[in-house]
């Protein structure tokens, strides 16, 4: 077998790892790609370190970081429960204001995973006191959070605009955001028709909401801190990561965060996931194998059909693998090969779909968005049921998925 034929197999090995076992495909994907290269490629050791992202590394870090502190302190729970207070009992405006403000969070920078986590558990105690479906519930906080999961200043943002820009396709961050955005609120809007969002309008449900705690000093200083974190990156195009270094610096030097809580909230696995992909990814492409990568894909699509199919397929593999661990460093770099071998496409509408199909079945149980929901369900939820629910919602969007890439996404990029 050639080098490149040895990266392909690697990729696929992983891919299927992902598909079937809990390892942590990051270690197993530097695991394989050091030996290929070495043994099969001939390369010295110090050709393998270059492909380690070592400034997709630092930015993820950076952002995690930041908000670690907002999370730790409690900054991120204070804003949850103020927006929950303005209802002031009226439960059926519950879903929408969920879907809000998962969104808001998630895009202003802890992304998709940290925000169910911070909101599952209050959002589906909340639900089962105002008479929400759990299931509606957790379609409402997942689709929310993922559908700013994608912004400019997001952990995952951050991932996928670096992986598209060494792809040739950089630039378009309002469009990536704004795709990701308008089909995630599809999402939720058939998710409120359908599963008693019109009943609890009509009957103007009532329920007595716990009181929110107090902002205090720390949260007021925090959101000071976080906007002008913000601010610096949108308005001054300042670098998010290492920016987020310097916010998480002052905030705990200035005490309003401790260290120690900070790094214990990075999610650590997911880093060690997206850049060990990334690595044997980087073999990938030098050994030729990103080449037979793509004649693969290219068999299974035309370019009229390239949109839909490509985001079935990684709608399908992302129901049981991670998104951003592993489809967006896989997929996301074999786009411009993948036009190249179809003789024609648009890179940027294929990215696109790619971004969408991925994430949209991330509610299912088997995500971690899907599992974070059940596990903050409380006591009395039929959380067997909600499994099963979750379950073929999950399977459904990969067709949601596809028919929005197909149907939808070239309105985007005309």
């Amino acid at each position: 077998m050639t080098p490149a034929e040895w990266s392909l197999a690697a990729l696929l090995v992983v891919i299927a790892a992902s598909l079937t076992t809990r390892l942590n495909v990051g270690v197993l994907a530097v695991a394989l790609a050091w030996p290929i290269a070495l043994f099969a490629a001939g390369w010295k050791v110090e050709q393998v370190m270059t492909t380690f992202p070592s400034s997709l590394f630092l930015t993820l870090l950076g952002v995690t970081l930041l908000f670690g502190v907002a999370q730790a302190n409690g900054t991120m729970a204070a804003i949850t429960h103020a927006a929950v207070r303005r209802l002031h009992g009226r439960a059926a405006w519950l879903p929408p204001l969920l879907f809000a403000l998962a969104c808001v969070i998630s895009t202003s920078g802890p992304g998709a995973i940290a925000t169910v986590a911070l909101l599952a558990p209050i959002a589906m105690g909340l639900g089962h006191e105002a008479k929400v479906r759990p299931l509606l519930t957790a379609l409402m906080v997942g689709n929310g959070a993922n559908a700013g999961n994608l912004s400019p200043i997001s952990a995952i943002g951050v991932l996928v605009q670096e992986l598209m820009t060494r792809a040739g396709l950089g630039g378009h961050a309002t469009v990536v955001w704004g795709a990701n955005f308008l089909a995630h609120a599809l999402a939720a809007v058939v998710a409120w028709s359908l599963f008693g969002g019109p009943a609890l309008m009509r009957a103007e449900a009532q329920a007595t909401l716990p009181s929110a705690p107090p902002f205090t000093r720390t949260h007021r200083l925090t959101m000071a801190v976080g906007l002008a974190w913000m601010a610096g990156v949108l308005l001054l195009q300042l670098h998010p990561g290492l920016t987020a270094f310097v916010a998480a610096s002052v905030l705990v030097l200035a005490r309003l965060g401790d260290d120690s809580a900070m790094v214990k909230q990075v999610p650590w696995a997911v880093l060690v996931m997206v850049c060990g992909v990334s690595v044997l990814v980087g073999v990938l492409e030098k050994t030729g194998g990103m080449d037979l990568f793509t004649t693969l894909l290219a068999r299974l699509a035309t370019p009229a059909s390239v949109n839909g199919v490509i985001a079935g397929v990684t709608g399908l593999l992302s129901t049981y693998s991670s998104t951003s661990g592993v489809v967006y460093p896989a997929f996301l770099p074999a786009v411009p090969g993948l036009v190249t071998k179809l003789g024609g496409g648009n890179p940027l509408a294929i990215a696109l779909s790619i971004n969408v199909g991925a994430a949209l079945v991330d509610v299912s149980p088997l995500s971690t968005l899907g599992s974070l929901c059940i596990a903050g369900a409380p006591a009395g939820t039929d959380t067997k049921r909600l499994f099963r629910q979750l379950l073929v919602w999950g399977f459904s969007m990969a067709l949601g998925g596809a028919l929005f890439a197909q149907l939808v996404v070239p309105l985007l990029v005309r």
